[in-house]
């Protein structure tokens, strides 16, 4: 948290407001948000840049400026981005301020101090080892299965990572595998072509529909005008616990760790021994 909808939907809500905005002073509550350069290169060589393009790639969020450069942000657990007008106080929680003109701020809040920020010459020194964009037209089924030849991991874990498969966290993979009907103990190599097929428009869908309902906020994600998400409503197993029954067949849903991540799922629904 976040994952690609809520990076996808901040980089969407912001684009409008900053593009053509130059950056006119910063401030750093928490030194340790900027990881490349030094935090006084970082600051001298922002001051003065004009913003000209926001993208996505995975969960980062990528600011294109007049130099050539980029800065790279990443919201990892806690963050948010968040527009306010210049006369704002920072609140609680405000890591990082970025000044633009016209009287308007971009605050960095992130509870638990783990966002991190980079100004960079060349992007893929962060963002090249990451896997593809599931909701790209070059990631097909055909694509996904060949990721998944041979690989021994759990379906989940292999979710979850980002060099396989950029984008995709712990929530939108419990509701993916879901959808496709997967148990998330299931090695990757075990899937069938068929199901390698719907995980694949799975994983599609799950993310489409989030990214329509702005991201879910589960916990402390923000969209910029300050308001939540609400994807979570509509989850079917992610985070759902406490006697919540599966919609589909009423089966009380389970919790599993995998690799240290808390997994949810229909034990019935998702069988660890697939029928083909």
């Amino acid at each position: 948290m976040p994952e690609l909808p809520e990076v996808e939907s901040t980089k969407n809500e912001l684009l409008p407001h900053i593009v053509g905005r130059r950056v006119s002073g910063v401030t750093l509550f928490w030194t340790g948000i900027v990881r490349q350069p030094s935090v006084a290169e970082f600051c001298s060589r922002l001051i003065g840049q004009k913003i000209t393009g926001v993208a996505r790639r995975g969960k980062y969020l990528i600011f294109s400026l007049t130099s050539g450069e980029a800065l790279i942000v990443h919201l990892k657990m806690t963050g948010s981005l968040l527009l306010k007008p210049a006369s704002a106080e920072p609140g609680k929680f405000t890591r990082a301020i970025i000044y633009l003109d016209k009287e308007t701020q971009l605050c960095f809040r992130d509870p638990r101090k783990l966002g991190v920020m980079w100004l960079v010459e060349d992007i893929n020194s962060i963002v090249g080892k990451l896997g593809p964009e599931p909701l790209a037209a070059s990631f097909t089924p055909q694509i996904l299965s060949e990721r998944l030849n041979n690989r021994t991991a759990p379906i989940k874990a292999l979710l979850f990572d980002q060099s396989f498969i950029a984008g995709i966290g712990n929530m939108y993979a419990d509701e993916a595998l879901f959808a496709a009907r997967i148990h998330p103990l299931r090695s990757g190599k075990s899937l069938s072509q068929n199901e390698v097929k719907r995980l694949h428009n799975s994983i599609q869908q799950v993310l489409l529909s989030a990214i329509g309902y702005k991201g879910a906020s589960v916990d402390t994600y923000f969209r910029p005008n300050g308001t939540t998400g609400t994807a979570h409503f509509e989850f079917k197993v992610a985070h759902r616990l406490g006697g919540i029954l599966c919609p589909v067949c009423g089966t009380p849903i389970e919790r599993i760790p995998v690799r240290n991540r808390g997994t949810y799922f229909c034990p019935k629904c998702q069988p660890q021994e697939p029928k083909h």
